[in-house]
């Protein structure tokens, strides 16, 4: 028998119990941690509808941790910016899981031997970058490499939680009226599945537009006929513009920075955003010189849908509208 021979012999012999030792490897790395995420999960929009459906409003920067710079680079913001070809297309970073309106389908890629879960693949949509979390153990690239707005994220198992890592995004907007983080953000993400209902945490931090990190959630529900289809985005003409011209407001002349707090009665300062108003604190303060509107003129009937604003400045049901919430 000659060495060829042998030598197939020894692989073949060996090749199982190769294989079953990386079976009981993927096995013990994952014990007590077979929390299923794959799936069709729906967005209920039972939390921040208002924010994560119609949009926020202009000016609006509560319960945002910003500094000086993210809110002068806000204020000159003019959502017909949206409207010119060129940005149509522009995706928002992967933070926006949490901050948008639209479902989520997670996709595993499962080693074909060990069973291991090699990488979490969450689909995108027409305005959201897919985003692939690498469960692999394997290194985030240089600081050099190019930023997308998906980024890199690198994930572990705690527990029955994945806790994912991102960096290399692009610079986007959290908000959709012009609240930016810089292409130095950095985002943590928890992935918690309860029964049918899935909570992603997210806290990004930002040493160029935030002064303190900034945590915002999401509850989805499994649902077999949700679908999350890719949409692929075809920029048009929308509103005809002269070569050049580009929809702003120069600093000083947003005049739509104070419709907010007006609306709601509320103290300019407090929808500017920045680390301190964000405590319970500011808000026991601010509530005891509270005085709501007399009438609902705005988001009067509630809801979870993509409700518009009241454009006849009434309740939008007849009688007296339920006050807004302080």
């Amino acid at each position: 028998m000659n060495i060829t021979v042998l030598t197939v012999l020894a692989i073949l012999v060996s090749a199982p119990v190769f294989a079953q030792g990386q079976v009981e490897a993927a096995a013990a790395a994952t014990r007590g941690q077979i929390i299923d995420l794959a799936g069709s999960w729906a967005n209920r929009l039972h939390e921040d509808w208002i924010e994560r459906a119609p949009g926020p409003h202009i000016g609006d920067y509560s319960g945002l941790p910003i500094n000086d710079e993210a809110r002068a680079y806000a204020d000159l913001y003019q959502v017909s910016m949206q409207n010119m070809p060129e940005r149509q297309c522009i995706l928002y970073t992967s933070q926006y899981i949490v901050m948008g309106p639209q479902n989520l389908r997670i996709e595993p890629d499962v080693d074909p031997i060990s069973g291991a879960i090699v990488a979490l693949h969450m689909t995108g949509t027409v305005d959201r970058a897919p985003h692939t979390v690498w469960m692999d153990g394997r290194a985030h690239p240089s600081k050099n490499a190019p930023h997308t707005p998906g980024g890199f994220s690198t994930g572990v198992w705690q527990g029955g939680t994945v806790v994912a890592q991102t960096t290399h995004l692009k610079a986007g907007l959290v908000w959709r009226n012009g609240v930016p983080h810089s292409d130095q953000a950095t985002i943590t993400e928890y992935y918690a599945r309860h029964g049918d209902m899935l909570t992603i945490t997210m806290i990004l931090n930002d040493p160029i537009y935030y002064e303190e990190p900034f945590i915002r959630n999401a509850t989805f529900e499994l649902d077999p006929q949700t679908r999350v289809l890719p949409e692929p985005c075809e920029p048009q003409v929308e509103i005809p513009r002269a070569p050049g011209e580009v929809p702003h407001y120069l600093p000083g002349e947003n005049p739509y920075l104070s419709e907010f707090a007006q609306t709601f009665n509320l103290p300019l300062e407090a929808v500017r955003g920045g680390a301190a108003t964000t405590y319970p604190e500011y808000g026991k303060k601010l509530r005891s010189t509270y005085k709501p509107p007399a009438k609902c003129t705005v988001y009067c009937c509630g809801g979870t849908g993509l409700t518009v604003p009241n454009t006849n400045n009434a309740a939008c049901r007849e009688g007296d509208a339920p006050p807004p919430n302080p």
